[in-house]
């Protein structure tokens, strides 16, 4: 039996094939051909710009508990330098406007970073969510094509007994017959 999108499309999804979206219609494209669509995404790397990778490499670090413990660290030397260490010669006294300003110019450069990032990482998500879509349809479609076989078989089995108790039913009649004209006067 010759399957076409149009059929499938209307069995299984309910829906008329030109309302089929570009990814349901692959999906079906590759159940009629019997092809599979989940692919190891560990295997594909991501081959952004050099910017990209920076970004990504910023906010994986920038993200980090390393990152924040080692900061806090940074911060408790820089106030304990210029507080108790240094006494008179401190190079940033104690509201420390030099640390205001380099933490406002690494946030300032930090955080488009970080949002660079989060939005590549957004868009990678969409796509494997789109995958991940394309995989559940198809499973669900070959699934409904598995209980169609197997109503199918069903179909064709019941009918085939009842053939056959129809057979045996007719046999049995007419054994019953058969008995019957072989004892005449029994009853007389």
């Amino acid at each position: 039996m010759q399957k076409t999108i149009a059929d499938m499309s209307t069995r299984w999804l309910r829906r008329k094939p030109d309302a089929l979206s570009e990814s349901e219609s692959r999906v079906l494209q590759r159940a009629m051909d019997r092809l599979t669509i989940s692919e190891d995404k560990s295997r594909h790397h991501d081959h952004g710009s050099v910017g990209d990778s920076v970004a990504d490499g910023i906010a994986r670090v920038g993200g980090s508990w390393t990152f924040i413990i080692s900061f806090i660290v940074f911060l408790v030397i820089w106030t304990l330098a210029n507080v108790w260490l240094l006494g008179r010669a401190t190079f940033d006294p104690y509201p420390f406007v030099f640390l205001n300003l380099v933490l406002s110019m690494i946030a300032a450069l930090q955080a488009p970073v970080i949002m660079m990032s989060q939005n590549r990482q957004t868009e990678r998500d969409r796509l494997d969510a789109s995958h991940d879509y394309e995989v559940n349809l198809k499973a669900e479609i070959e699934i409904l094509a598995l209980h169609e076989k197997l109503d199918a078989l069903r179909q064709t089995e019941l009918v085939a007994l009842r053939e056959e108790v129809a057979a045996i039913a007719q046999a049995v009649a007419a054994i019953s017959a058969a008995q019957k004209l072989s004892r005449p006067g029994k009853g007389a």
